[in-house]
Formats: structure tokens, C-alpha cells, sequence
């Protein structure tokens, strides 16, 4: 098809390296979706008789179905997804196909293909995102009052309520749909019309196809418009951001469901067993999507490395663009997926969650906070005599709740009966009332505000049940 200048085909390694339609042809529906547009505005514009304007569009139509029906014969002598729905597209309707091509390049035309299969994709991570988030939205409702350890360095630093954390996923969640649509927005011009580089004679009109396309606008400046993949860079940046967002949450739920911790039980569907040890139940799930990140990341990198160094317009290096980003967006999508099964159908054991969060002296904060508040002290030397309180629990063997007014007094004679109240985990969780913290209530109305951010009507929060982390209740463990 572009072999006039030529007077032999392609060595077979040429072939092999330049050709490009085993990882492209996935672009069919957008690059079919952008001939018809093209081939409209071409009529409309009086470049293009009508009659040739309807046979491309219905053959295009018929190529479309072909390949839907899997009966398309791809070609890799025909190197790449343009040129294999071109030359069925003659085989359909005869030279009008060859009319197609006027005052377009595959540059233009794969860039703008590109736009819309990533445009595409995000819209699917967007949704997938948004699924996943009323997932744990759901979840962190049902454990809006499940105590469990807050960690700093994986120690235990205060106690927390296990809605909370889960609310803290949705926060980063949140951020991630913003940089997607973010970059949805910058990525949304059309560079159809650009040409090979230059721009094009024919009198186009290359608002028509934009709107037809669903772009904002057609891109200012056909150089940037044909070389630039910073909308797939921006793309592959978000999805990174996110992957590592779900890395951390499977790298707690892989902590969380051994025998160590077995502060949650992950269900049949989303574990694996061993091969030799028959009592073995592998969070796999947790740890591929755990793994997926790097590939992520990987495909990120890959990307800014072979653009760093292509001087203006488009370089064939440029082909290494798609399949990166189809492995990463897929990894995305599958991580999401999973997340979002494992999230739904785990088994939550709050005994040992409020166990955990009793131990390591983690309300002592609550402790110098007392101090500060009912005695007076500077918060610098309640942090000391609370230091030494620590010491004297360790020293008996017991937690704070443990100690008898009279050990409080042997440290400070400020001390009075009043904090036995705040040493409790109920006590320290529910004190939490600032905005933004771990309190039940909190969680709660915080809970409602997703709620009415992902569906746009007003949501009033549920009401607390009083059972502060006691009790399995609905998802404990049998």
C-alpha cells in the first residue's frame, strides 16, 4: 500500500520488527469509528462524492462486523490496523476505498485512535474505580464502630475503627478518579486532519469530525499533534498512582489474613491453596494485584524513555506507545476487579481486631492528652509522666486499663479516678471527634458524604449501634 517507491518488499526481519498488528488490531472499533468520520466530513466538505461517502461508511460497517464475528483475516504483510481495514475495505467496495485516505496520514490517524482507546479506557477505570469505592463504602458503614490497631512504622500507635482505615482507600481513590478525568480532559482534542505532519491543502473541516468523535476541539498545531503520547504518559501515571494505592491495601490484607494477625479471613473465591501443605490458604489474589504495580509503573517508565529523545514529528519508535499501555491498562482493570470481589465477601474477625488494638499501650496518647486537659500540664511533660506510666504498666505486666488509681498516683498525685475513663479503646476511639477522625460518628457521616459523591442525591448517615467492636455481628467470623 505504500510500496510505489519500492521496488521490493521487506526483508522478513523488517517484517517482523516493523509490523505492529498483532498488538494494534484492538484499536479496530476506534480507527473504523474515526474512517466514518472522516469519510462524512470528506462529503460534507465536497472532497468526497456521496455515493463514495455511503460505500465507505457501510463497508466500514461490514469490516467492523467481520472482525466482531472473529471471521476478519488479520495480515501482518499489511503491517498495522489502518492498512488491514483499508485493504478489506477495497476488497468490498473497489477504488472508493482509496478515496478514504485523502487529507489524512496514519500519524493522524493513529493518534487519534490512540485518543480514543485510551479515552475509552479510562472512562472503564473511572467506573471501576467508582464500584470499588462503594464497596468499601459499604464496608466501612458495617464497621463504623470495629476497633482496631492504628499503625505508625507497623506498631501499634493508637487504636482506630476498621471503618476508618477503609475510608482512608476511598480518600485515595478519590484522588485517582481526579487525575484520570484530569488527564481525560487535556487528552480530549482530536488530531484527525493533522496529516502526516503539516497540516493538509483540502479544504476540511476539522470541528465536523472532532464533535462527531466526541472531542472538545481539534488539536492547535499538527506537529504536537501527531508526536504527542503526553495523554497516555498522563494516562499511565494515574494508573500507577492507583495501582500503588491498591498494593498497600493488598499488602494489609495479606498481613491482615495470616494466622498472626487474622484480623480478616479472605473467602475461597480470591485464595489458593498448596500443593503439599493441605492447611495452607493463600491470599494470591492480594499478592498479584500486590505485583501488578510494577508492571504498571514498569510501563510508565518504558514510555517516557522512548520518548525523551524523538525530535519533532512523528518516529517510528513511537509504535512502542501501545502495547506498554494495553498491559497496563489491562493489569489496572483486572487489579480493580479483584479488589473490588475481595473487599465484598471478607470476613471481618473484630475480636481479634479490638484484641490487637488493646494491646501495645495504645491509648497512652489518650493518657497525655488527659493530662493536658484535666490537670493543666504542658503536653511536654505529660508526654514524660505518661512515658513513665507506660513503664510501670510494662513493669506489672498489664495494660493501662489495668492499673489501679493508686500506680496513676505513684507516677503523679495530679491523677485522679476520672482516667480510668479515657484509657479504655471505646473511650480513646470515640474521643476522636475532630474532623477527619477515627470516631464512630465520624466514620459514619464521612461514609454519607461518599455516598452522595458517587450518587449526587442527599444520603443522611446511619445510625451508631452501640457495639463498639464487641460482638461479631454481620461479617464476624464463625
Amino acid at each position: 500500500m505504500w510500496g510505489g517507491r519500492f521496488s521490493s518488499g521487506p526483508d522478513a526481519v523488517m517484517e517482523e520488527i516493523n509490523a505492529s498488528i498483532g498488538f494494534d488490531k484492538r484499536l479496530y472499533r476506534q480507527d473504523i469509528a474515526g474512517s466514518i468520520a472522516h469519510a462524512r466530513m470528506l462529503a460534507e466538505t465536497g472532497i468526497l462524492t456521496q455515493n463514495d461517502r455511503d460505500a465507505i461508511v457501510a463497508g466500514l460497517a461490514e469490516v467492523e462486523a467481520e472482525i466482531e464475528a472473529g471471521t476478519f483475516t488479520f495480515s501482518r504483510a499489511l503491517e498495522d490496523i489502518h492498512m488491514n481495514v483499508e485493504a478489506r475495505l477495497k476488497e468490498k467496495i473497489g477504488e472508493a476505498a482509496g478515496r478514504l485516505h485523502t487529507a489524512r496520514s496514519r500519524n493522524d490517524q493513529v493518534a487519534t485512535d490512540f485518543r480514543l482507546y485510551v479515552r475509552d479506557c479510562i472512562d472503564m477505570l473511572v467506573a471501576q474505580i467508582r464500584t470499588l469505592q462503594a464497596k468499601l463504602i459499604e464496608r466501612a458503614e458495617d464497621e463504623a464502630e470495629t476497633i482496631m490497631p492504628g499503625f505508625t512504622h507497623l506498631q501499634s500507635a493508637q487504636p482506630v475503627t476498621f471503618g476508618h482505615h477503609l475510608l482512608a482507600y476511598v480518600e485515595m481513590l478519590g484522588r485517582d478518579v481526579g487525575r484520570l478525568e484530569d488527564a481525560r480532559k487535556r487528552l480530549n482534542e482530536s488530531p484527525l486532519g493533522s496529516a502526516a505532519l503539516a497540516g493538509t491543502p483540502y479544504p476540511i473541516d476539522r470541528d465536523m469530525t472532532a464533535r462527531a468523535l466526541g472531542f472538545d476541539r481539534p488539536t492547535a498545531n499538527s506537529l504536537d499533534a501527531v508526536s504527542d503520547r503526553d495523554f497516555v504518559l498522563e494516562t499511565l501515571t494515574a494508573a500507577s498512582i492507583c495501582a500503588m494505592h491498591l498494593s498497600r491495601f493488598a499488602e494489609e490484607l495479606v498481613v491482615w489474613s495470616s494466622a498472626q494477625f487474622a484480623f480478616v479471613r479472605l473467602s475461597d473465591k480470591f485464595t489458593t491453596g498448596s500443593s503439599i501443605m493441605p492447611q495452607k490458604r493463600n491470599p494470591d489474589a492480594a499478592e498479584l494485584i500486590r505485583a501488578k504495580v510494577g508492571r504498571i509503573m514498569g510501563a510508565l517508565t518504558s514510555l517516557l524513555v522512548v520518548m525523551k529523545g524523538l525530535p519533532l514529528a512523528y518516529s517510528k519508535d513511537m509504535q512502542e506507545d501501545k502495547e506498554v499501555a494495553f498491559d497496563a491498562l489491562d493489569a489496572l482493570s483486572l487489579s480493580l476487579a479483584a479488589m473490588t470481589g475481595m473487599v465484598g465477601d471478607l470476613t471481618v474477625n473484630r475480636e481479634a481486631m479490638r484484641a490487637a488494638a488493646s494491646a501495645g499501650f495504645s491509648t497512652a496518647t489518650d493518657v497525655a492528652d488527659w493530662l493536658v486537659r484535666q490537670a493543666g500540664i504542658p503536653f511536654r511533660d505529660a508526654h514524660h509522666i505518661t512515658g513513665q506510666i507506660v513503664a510501670l504498666a510494662e513493669q506489672k505486666g498489664c495494660g493501662l486499663e489495668g492499673l489501679t488509681i493508686e500506680d496513676f498516683k505513684f507516677i503523679d498525685q495530679r491523677i485522679d479516678s476520672r482516667i480510668h475513663k479515657v484509657v479504655t479503646v471505646e473511650a480513646s476511639v470515640a474521643a476522636r471527634s475532630s474532623y477527619g477522625g477515627t470516631a464512630p460518628a465520624n466514620v459514619l457521616a464521612q461514609a454519607a458524604r461518599w455516598k452522595e459523591i458517587l450518587t449526587g442525591k442527599k444520603v443522611e448517615p446511619r445510625a451508631l449501634t452501640g457495639r463498639s467492636g464487641h460482638g461479631h455481628g454481620d461479617g464476624g467470623v464463625e
